[in-house]
């Protein structure tokens, strides 16, 4: 099996290298607005920003960052398929401009946004983010009434583009293929993430580069790109960072695009692509270890046996599952190539 990972050093709002309907799959994770380490960027792109903060308008500054983000939203409209998956990981801010405090609720004005381009809100995620502090609180501190609660978690938004579902034929092998655990389902299907912790954050991102993307934890995409798209699909991220849904893609056996302004970025990619191919057998081999501990700590019943690993599943959907790990990976001048293998049970 081939995919193919393009790589565009480009601004999303204008994603033309993407015909109409040709991609099945959104997972990205943009810039927050109202977030003072993305200031610049959306003053590059949008003046009236940096007139804003200079006027102390938080409100006005919020509404010209998230038009910014309003054009790359009608880009991923018309490049996802009907029955398309978009998935948003998205925070909200808060911000003290002229002496006043407040949150400026991102989540919910980027799901108004995709909800205007014509897709269709379905259940979202919440995912806890780790802290290391041990003052967590902001304001006043012990003293009522002036404390403020802190913000230890994002949405994870879920839209589908248009009210059909996507079809597919009857016994499709890359749909039985794509399948996951019972197990995973339910961990992955569940509306609050608490076991994200960042622990596999994918291949070590370039010096600086972590710190100037914000990159998310691999296991947000890894899991999206598993519960949204089969096998072979495309996987489009307009706000590509240090590649982090590419990886996932990888892992999955899907195809990706990336739009990404900073070209340093798409250059360190190249680096952290090296060790993939042992990266990519490594997640298969903990899926399914994790099903086998799974199957171990169970005192229910199991009515199938996989096809192609020695493990008994719960249902008959899952029988054909087939994980796969990167066997080779070529740099191209528009991204990259790479060719999949199948993962055995046992090497």
């Amino acid at each position: 099996m081939e995919t193919t990972h393009r790589v565009v050093t480009g601004d999303a709002r204008d994603l033309a290298a993407l015909d109409d309907d040709s991609v099945e799959l959104v997972v990205t994770s943009p810039p927050y607005p109202m977030v003072e380490m993305w200031d610049d960027l959306f003053a590059d792109a949008a003046p009236a920003v940096r007139n804003a903060l200079d006027d102390g308008d938080g409100e006005r500054a919020y509404e010209a960052m998230h038009g910014v983000l309003d054009a790359v939203w009608d880009e991923v409209a018309r490049v996802l398929v009907p029955g398309g998956i978009a998935c948003v990981d998205v925070g909200d801010a808060t911000r003290t401009l002229d002496d006043a405090f407040r949150v400026y609720r991102n989540h919910a004005r980027v799901a108004d946004a995709l909800c205007e381009r014509g897709l269709d809100p379905l259940p979202e995620v919440l995912w806890r983010k780790p802290t290391n502090s041990a003052a967590k609180f902001m304001g006043s501190g012990t003293l009522p009434p002036n404390a403020y609660v802190t913000l230890e978690h994002e949405h994870v938004l879920v839209f589908r583009n248009g009210a059909e579902r996507r079809s597919f034929p009857p016994n499709d092998p890359d749909r039985y293929a794509s399948a996951y655990f019972w197990e995973e389902r339910n961990r992955w299907f569940s509306d609050v993430w608490t076991d994200v912790r960042g622990e596999r954050q994918g291949l070590p991102a370039a010096r600086g580069a972590r710190e100037r993307s914000a990159a998310y934890p691999f296991e947000i995409p890894h899991r999206l790109v598993n519960m949204f798209s089969v096998r072979g699909d495309t996987v489009l991220d307009p706000f590509w960072g240090t590649g982090t849904t590419t990886l996932a893609a990888l892992a999955g056996g899907r195809s990706s695009v990336g739009y990404e302004l900073d070209a340093g970025l798409v250059e360190a990619f190249a680096d952290r692509v090296t060790d993939v191919e042992a990266f990519t057998d490594r997640v298969a081999r903990e899926r399914l270890a994790r099903h086998r501990e799974f199957v171990a700590e169970s005192d229910g019943e199991f009515g199938y046996d996989a096809t192609h690993y020695d493990v008994p599943v719960k249902t008959k959907r899952e029988r054909d599952i087939r994980l796969y790990r990167v066997s080779d990976v070529e740099r191209e001048d528009w991204g990259y190539r790479a060719r999949h293998a199948p993962v055995d049970a046992e090497r």
